[in-house]
């Protein structure tokens, strides 16, 4: 009998829910998800053009439902950090029991992470890389290390993005794409180990010790980024004493001494 609170239900979020949502231990679901499904998702999500134009999230427990009629679905189609959403979700992860981050902007991420922290409920987060060269599992706990410090080791000891950063010189003119999207297949990858990581967590929330906070699986040889493919790299990341976002005090409470936070650990990231 346990309650999943989870933001997001993309292309990469909604296999995730679809293998978590299968096993009878998850009675109930609580989704944050604002986006609309459109043309260019059909491709690599699980629904049918046919559900163009609805919400994601209506379209998530409608599937859901039909493979789980026992299932207690909540949702939330809000942006993850609306102010006018704050209480509704600290109510619900203080219920939870696991979360999932599904986000895929680094804004949401560590608005996740603090709201996780605030209730002190574990939660994994899934990344695929750009172009689906590769994918990282993160899974965090209460007294473990927080998102900020999991992100800034790994600026630091993994480079795995070499785009060129978009030029600002032309206010208004075109921005070149600075990311590839993954192929289904490798988000599917990615989605799998994210879902047994979670399921784990779940099963040994205080004992959980895979040998790794993060998990980086390979799934292409990139010449100067990836010498193999299918290459696992665990990182055991602990947490950071002078941690801007988790460091030993009070934690954020407002939105506004969030976004201070995050700015900082943003600037840190960039001198790393």
């Amino acid at each position: 009998m346990a309650h999943l609170i989870q933001v997001g239900a993309g292309s990469g979020g909604m296999p995730v829910l679809d293998m978590l949502c299968r096993d009878p231990r998850i009675t109930k679901l609580t989704l944050i998800e604002p986006d609309v499904y459109k043309p260019h998702n059909v491709e690599r999500h699980l629904f049918p053009a046919s559900a163009v134009g609805e919400l994601k999230a209506t379209l998530a427990k409608r599937w859901l439902l039909e493979r789980r009629p026992d299932l207690e679905v909540q949702v939330l189609a809000n942006d993850l950090m609306d102010p006018t959403l704050q209480g509704a979700l600290n109510e619900a992860t203080a219920e939870a029991d696991i979360g999932v981050c599904a986000a895929d902007n680094e804004p949401a991420k560590y608005h996740w992470d603090a709201l996780m922290r605030r209730q002190a409920k574990p939660w994994t987060l899934g990344e695929v890389l750009s172009g689906g060269i590769g994918g990282f599992v993160h899974w965090f706990v209460p007294g473990g290390p927080c998102y900020g410090c999991v992100a800034s080791h790994l600026q630091r000891s993994v480079k795995v993005d070499q785009t060129k950063a978009p030029d600002y010189s032309q206010p208004g003119g075109p921005v070149a794409e600075t990311t590839i999207p993954a192929a289904k297949a490798a988000i599917e990858v990615i989605a799998g180990l994210h879902s047994l990581v979670t399921l784990e967590l779940l099963t040994q929330p205080t004992a959980y010790q895979p040998g790794f906070t993060s998990l980086l699986l390979t799934l292409q040889r990139v010449p100067g980024v990836f010498d193999e493919a299918f290459r696992p790299f665990r990182f055991r990341i602990p947490r950071s004493a002078d941690c801007l976002i988790c460091r030993t005090g009070p934690l954020t409470e407002s939105l506004e001494d969030l976004d201070v936070a995050l700015d900082q650990a943003l600037a840190r990231l960039g001198n790393a």
